[in-house]
């Protein structure tokens, strides 16, 4: 006999209900990092959104619809800014980036540890929408609708176009309608006899 079985042999080892309450208490460590971890993180997004709260006050209202910002916790919280771009922590959890999702793939816009640098970048970001857009507005307008409207002319009614005349054939529809139920019930008399009364 060896000293490994030996060992085994006088020692009862671990059992499996120690070994499951030793893995619980490791989740239990690693998830409670994990939930710091998060909370710091929306935090720190969450003072970024209040800062830009100004900048976002000052969108016109024609295009407040380009842009939905809100906060968004999870695994992996998130600032969004619209549908395309978003801020995030890097893994340091300190610095943010400025990620936009485009056919390609994810594009970093920008990256600081610094909130008010992010804020500009932000700022600078939803300054080249409103341009975007503003531009595919006038390019979708028609020649027509950029020249200066005319005065309209005097509007002259015209004359109402004379009545239908009334549909021929209802009267007949409606006296066929009479002589078959006539037909039917005369039918039905025949063969089936009347009733005969024993009076």
């Amino acid at each position: 006999m060896d000293d490994s079985e030996r060992y085994r042999a006088d020692t009862p080892g671990l059992s499996l209900r120690e070994a499951i309450r030793a893995a619980r208490i490791e989740a239990a460590e690693r998830s409670g990092v994990i939930v710091e971890l998060r909370d710091a993180s929306l935090a720190r997004l969450s003072m970024l959104n209040e800062m830009l709260d100004p900048i976002f006050a000052e969108v016109p209202l024609e295009h407040a619809d380009l842009f939905d910002r809100g906060l968004m916790p999870g695994e992996t919280p998130r600032l969004f800014v619209d549908m395309v771009a978003h801020v995030a922590l890097g893994r340091d959890r300190r610095t943010f980036r400025l990620l936009q999702d485009t056919r390609a793939g994810r594009r970093v816009l920008a990256e600081s540890a610094n909130p008010h640098d992010m804020v500009d970048a932000v700022t600078r970001y939803v300054a080249r929408r409103l341009i975007a857009r503003e531009q595919a507005m006038v390019a979708t307008l028609s020649p027509a609708e950029n020249e200066p409207i005319p005065h309209p002319l005097p509007h002259h009614p015209a004359p109402e176009p004379p009545a239908p005349p009334a549909p021929r054939g209802r009267m007949g529809v409606l006296l066929l309608g009479v002589i078959l139920g006539v037909a039917a019930t005369l039918a039905a008399v025949f063969f089936y006899g009347l009733p005969i009364d024993p009076r």
